[in-house]
């Protein structure tokens, strides 16, 4: 696709971390690329929500991303989502769900649901089959479930009863009274007793007058209010919203760490000191493929490349079989499918038996 070796392909990872214009996203991984000196994303495919904790676990600390597919875990429920974000957050490495999305009004799979990605999943992809269109649809949902994951709203009811309306004073006192059990280490609260509503709710009686009462709305001087309280009732509602600081320059801390010869300086200490991911997310077009006699056309790669550039801050880059930075400011990322172990090496190794 390009046809001349890009400059982003001599640049070290810590150096194209800094670059200005590169997403926060795609600094922060470039960042753990250096640091943790790995480039290996893992494909978690796996049917339970414990199988894929377990191999979080274990491949945690040599990966920089793990690839995830919820809706083939069967058990996929909150449980998997705060123990992945728990792993990942430990461990240190980015949370990419291999969604594939490829359809209009696709806001609602990528928010709502059992799964709801955009909450979890740092990174998803999808292909532009239906129209460029498709990538700010996403990234204003995205946008969306970010704003909404930094609020939170609570409500706060109280109720009293004004002591204005008992004694004249300006106090509120709850409608409960303490009488004292002859034992000297027991207290109980109980209700105070009201006057029989039943006195106050009618009118006196008068010959004949029975059925004229219950047959007509009632009217204020039918109700006498002399034995009931006033009373207050006060809802409080807070909504509050809180911001992810800014982490430390990721390039400074990646640079430092494969530049110095210094012991002192180890990868455990440096990635406290990254600290965690930026509050984004990001999105991957899949342009081009591995399996044998797909039909992602170069037509089509180019197309996707077009419209990655027209959307530099949502777009990370690419799931492709080659480097597509062709032109001066290209600076995405390239997830590269199709690495395998060595035939015979563990079980499945050598492809999928599908042409990959």
């Amino acid at each position: 696709m390009a046809s001349k070796r890009h400059g982003s392909r001599s640049q070290t990872f810590s150096s194209r971390a800094e670059s200005d214009t590169v997403p926060a996203l795609s600094s922060y991984l470039l960042s753990l690329i250096s640091i943790k000196q790995s480039n290996l994303c893992v494909s978690a495919d796996v049917h339970t929500t414990s199988a894929l904790l377990r191999l979080a676990e274990e491949v945690g600390d040599s990966i920089c991303v793990l690839k995830t597919h919820a809706d083939i875990i069967d058990d996929f429920s909150d449980r998997t989502i705060k123990g992945l974000q728990e792993i990942a957050t430990r461990k240190c490495f980015l949370i990419f769900e291999d969604r594939k999305f490829g359809d209009i009004g696709i806001q609602s799979q990528y928010t709502r649901g059992p799964m709801r990605i955009a909450t979890w999943a740092h990174l998803t992809n999808a292909h532009i089959f239906p129209g460029p269109a498709l990538i700010p649809t996403l990234q204003s949902a995205a946008t969306s479930t970010l704003i909404s994951l930094n609020q939170s709203v609570s409500t706060e009811i109280s109720t009293g009863t004004p002591r204005s309306s008992i004694d004249g004073g300006g106090t509120t006192e709850t409608d409960t009274e303490e009488s004292t059990d002859p034992s000297p280490t027991t207290t109980t609260t109980s209700p105070k007793k009201k006057p029989s509503s039943a006195a106050n709710l009618l009118p006196s009686s008068q010959p004949g007058s029975s059925s004229s009462f219950f047959n007509r709305p009632l009217s204020p001087a039918d109700v006498d209010m002399s034995h009931r309280r006033t009373s207050i009732v006060t809802a409080t509602t807070t909504i509050s919203q809180t911001y992810e600081p800014s982490p430390p320059n990721p390039a400074t801390l990646s640079r430092t760490l494969s530049s110095s010869s210094d012991p002192a300086i180890d990868r455990p200490s440096a990635l406290a000191q990254l600290g965690p991911p930026p509050h984004a997310r990001g999105l991957l077009l899949l342009a081009q493929m591995s399996s044998q006699d797909n039909m992602f056309t170069p037509a089509y790669t180019s197309a996707c490349v077009s419209a990655a550039r027209a959307h530099k801050d949502f777009v990370l880059g690419f799931v492709a079989q080659e480097d597509l930075n062709g032109e001066e400011g290209d600076e995405f990322l390239v997830f590269t499918p199709g690495v395998a172990l060595p035939e015979g090496a563990a079980e499945g190794g050598g492809g999928d038996g599908m042409g990959q």
